[in-house]
């Protein structure tokens, strides 16, 4: 589908905002492998600072032409809007987007940019959903929130099962459970920091907590409602894997992007659809207790976090800063195995799939699923116009089969 506003006579195709932070450097060193400047991709780079945008290419490789450099401040709503008029897409590494993202999305919409970044922060992906969602439609600018390790696999995991399932029984899970079986790498600096600027806005403003709190914040105004009343608490036994799990802590998100993804798809999965995440921690007896030991934790960082001592004592002394993240061996070492469960709720049939990622999925999987998902948006042909989409309503099977091609991630169906 054609955009509104036309963009074929931009300098560029896709230009990667934030190229001098450490996921901005992965994104760039992804493409400079996978996308020679000049062959099949135009794409720059653009950040505030001019040396550190020299710094950040400065190790690739010297027989490939080097990527121009744009120098713009996030900050600033000009140079945000002419940005946006030089590229087709637009993918942000910068945040917290509740701190920094406002402007380059509103340049966007207004300008006919597609975009895409890594944002976690429902609060904020609300926000910009109301602000510009029909000026996005109007000009043809498709916005996908949470491009990255949240919430890819979770979206079209879900997607991909689901179609099957349709495909081959001619109809949805109802219910689908996603486990995180293992995983493997650094935790991300400037995650946590997007989380605690989340429980900072919802401890000042209440709407934000109830937000939080909502199932269905990201979906259609008129779409928000359904059979999931809150997202997975404590150690659990799952019936369908047959172990123990405990909570996940990008669930709050990954959920909120599956539902609206529903929503859009006008309702593929169905409208009693029910979805939950957790966290592997085995079967029997230790399962249980890793379970509950897990979830106590998870709970502890969380209240820890709410306040000024305990964060600066406890919190910021285990935690990455932002701009920070693991070795290059520990990237490449690193890994995610997800496993999907959906079962058809009138006969009780159970599908599972298995989404798996060669890389730790913070850092190495995520700067590969981003910059696919910017090539996507701007070089292929999707089944959308413009406004605010999620991974899988926007890009679906043509993202898909480029991160299976391209960025070693795999999606298959083990059992139906």
């Amino acid at each position: 589908m054609e955009n509104t506003t036309d963009t074929k006579e931009r300098s560029y195709d896709v230009v990667v905002f934030g190229a001098s932070g450490f996921t901005g450097k992965l994104v760039v060193e992804y493409l400079a492998k996978t996308y020679p400047t000049g062959q099949n991709l135009r794409w720059a780079i653009a950040g505030r600072s001019q040396q550190k945008l020299e710094a950040a290419i400065a190790t690739l490789s010297h027989t490939a032409k080097r990527p121009d450099i744009v120098v713009a401040d996030g900050l600033d709503v000009s140079s945000m809007r002419s940005l946006a008029m030089r590229s087709r897409a637009i993918l942000s590494t910068v945040g917290p987007y509740a701190l920094y993202g406002d402007a380059l999305v509103a340049a966007c919409a207004e300008n006919g940019t597609h975009y895409c970044d890594l944002s976690a922060e429902v609060q904020w992906i609300r926000r910009m959903i109301d602000s510009h969602q029909k000026t996005a439609q109007g000009t043809g600018a498709r916005i996908v929130h949470s491009c990255g390790f949240d919430s890819i696999p979770s979206d079209l995991g879900v997607e991909f099962l689901n179609g099957h399932a349709s495909h081959e029984t001619g109809m949805p899970c109802s219910k689908v459970d996603l486990i995180v079986m293992a995983m493997r790498g650094g935790g991300s600096g400037g995650t946590i920091a997007s989380g605690l600027n989340i429980l900072d806005e919802s401890k000042k403003d209440p709407q934000v907590a109830k937000l939080l709190r909502d199932p269905y914040s990201l979906n259609p105004h008129d779409k928000r409602d359904g059979a999931d009343k809150n997202d997975s608490r404590g150690a659990r036994y799952n019936e369908l894997a047959g172990r123990w799990t405990a909570p996940f802590v990008m669930a709050m998100i990954n959920t909120r992007i599956v539902r609206r993804s529903n929503a859009l798809l006008d309702y593929a999965y169905g409208k009693d659809f029910r979805y939950t995440e957790s966290v592997n921690t085995g079967k029997g007896m230790s399962g249980r207790i890793k379970a509950q030991a897990y979830a106590a934790g998870l709970t502890t960082m969380i209240a820890a976090s709410l306040f000024e001592p305990s964060r600066k004592y406890v919190i910021n002394k285990i935690i990455p800063d932002p701009g920070e993240g693991p070795s290059a061996d520990e990237r490449e070492n690193g890994f995610f195995n997800i496993a999907l469960f959906g079962q058809r709720l009138d006969d009780g049939k159970i599908i599972t799939a298995r989404v798996i990622g060669d890389r730790d999925p913070g850092y190495g999987s995520t700067s590969k699923m981003l910059a696919e998902s910017a090539v996507c948006l701007a070089q292929d042909d999707l089944p959308v116009g413009g406004g605010f989409w999620t991974p899988a309503s926007a890009m679906g099977a043509t993202l898909r089969n480029r991160l299976i091609k391209n960025a070693g991630v795999s999606f298959t169906i083990e059992s139906i």
